[in-house]
């Protein structure tokens, strides 16, 4: 999918999710194709410390979730228009 700059700005949360399940997203400036949306891959070898190193749990989860809502969308967005 292509999707021009502003739409990436209100949809991010959309794209991301998108993006993970592994759908191409390119964000277009002026309707040409200046970026591409992947996952971040883990590098072989890296060991996990800290607060996630014993996965993620289901409380943890669900605010995850939620920062990827509408509702954060368009409280991200009101916070950048100031």
């Amino acid at each position: 999918m292509q999707v021009n700059m502003l739409e990436a700005k209100n949809q991010l949360s959309r794209l991301v999710k998108a993006a993970l399940a592994g759908e191409e997203v390119i964000i277009a400036s002026h309707g040409q194709p200046r970026v591409r949306l992947v996952p971040c891959s883990e590098s072989p070898g890296l060991r996990h410390c800290g607060a996630l190193s014993g996965g993620i749990k289901e409380k943890e989860r669900s605010l995850i979730e939620a920062a990827f809502s509408a509702e954060a969308d368009h409280a991200a967005q009101q916070f950048m228009e100031g």
